[in-house]
């Protein structure tokens, strides 16, 4: 008889709570990143082109930011604190800018909900992953 020894075919890491957290957070980073792809479509037909250039622009650095620290946080390789900072920044900047910039009635309260709803709730993960000791 031959002893056979089980090896998994990838390496797997141990679960602990800390990894399902970062697991969990940066599906969410990732998933926020890949739902702006879209939307800046949309924004690059709805708005007028000097408007859109600008909105495109920040939303594009956003996504990045946001890839950049989901993807990093889901393979738990390091270096998704200084990507989730500046995300973190983006979106709070983002929220008010859409805020302070929106027309009086629906707008308005498109804005508002857009804000209180994903974008400064996205952009506290992001600080509280930035702010995160190291391990």
């Amino acid at each position: 008889m031959a002893l056979i020894a089980f090896v998994p075919p990838c390496a797997t890491r141990p679960f602990t709570l800390a990894a399902s957290r970062r697991t969990w957070a940066g599906r969410v980073l990732t998933g926020a990143g890949l739902a702006l792809l879209p939307w800046m479509g949309y924004l690059a037909v709805a708005l007028p082109p000097a408007g859109a250039a600008a909105w495109v622009a920040l939303d594009a650095v956003e996504a990045a930011c946001l890839l950049a620290a989901g993807t990093r946080l889901v393979s738990g390789r390091p270096g998704h604190r200084a990507a989730a900072a500046v995300a973190a920044a983006l979106l709070a900047a983002d929220a008010c800018a859409d805020v302070a910039t929106a027309g009086p009635g629906s707008e308005l309260v498109v804005a508002l909900v857009m804000a209180v709803g994903a974008e400064l709730p996205l952009a506290i993960t992001c600080a509280a992953l930035a702010a995160r000791s190291p391990r």
